[in-house]
């Protein structure tokens, strides 16, 4: 018997088939990728719309994060007359720092760079206690550890809060 006939049918039969395999992928294809982005499309759509407020409300917090560890707001906050200028110092680092403690979640939501000047301005403003507490006397109120805080803050050529803010507004502006 001669199989070679028979060996040559099913091997053209076979690459007749693939080929019109390949031919149907190939034409079929680019309407299976068209569905797979409406798709992922729609997905983002959604995601966008359930994590917008989401946003827009972290963005909100860290702005009033910065608004509350401005030290022209804390000291009225604190009432800086009652307390000698260790226990201010003190109650301060301690404010600042559960300020950003209870912020800290937002980082998630906004951008690094939001989340960087968030830092930065947390930073700058130890800084600048820290700073203000070590030229202070022994003996010195609070009030005076106030005066000199509000003085170094008076002295920079930029104010730190309103320039992180102002950051923070353009990063959701650019969301819009």
């Amino acid at each position: 018997m001669n199989f070679l006939p028979y060996f040559l049918d099913i091997l053209k039969y076979t690459i007749a088939g693939l080929g019109i395999v390949w031919i149907a992928f190939y034409l079929i294809k680019p309407y299976l990728d068209r569905d797979e982005k409406i798709q992922l499309l729609e997905f983002k759509k959604t995601i966008s719309q359930q994590t917008l407020p989401l946003r827009l409300q972290a963005y909100e917090r860290l702005v009033l994060f910065i608004e509350r560890v401005n030290p022209a707001n804390m000291l009225v906050r604190l009432n800086a007359s009652g307390y000698s200028a260790h226990e201010l110092y003190s109650i301060i680092i301690e404010e600042i720092r559960n300020e950003y403690q209870h912020n800290i979640t937002q980082q998630i939501y906004v951008s690094s760079r939001a989340w960087g000047v968030v830092k930065h301005v947390r930073e700058n403003t130890l800084g600048i206690i820290n700073n203000a507490a070590k030229g202070m006397p022994e003996a010195a109120t609070g009030l005076e550890l106030a005066k000199m805080i509000l003085a170094i803050i008076a002295e920079l050529e930029d104010n730190p809060y309103e320039v992180g803010a102002s950051m923070l507004r353009k990063d959701v502006e650019e969301i819009f």
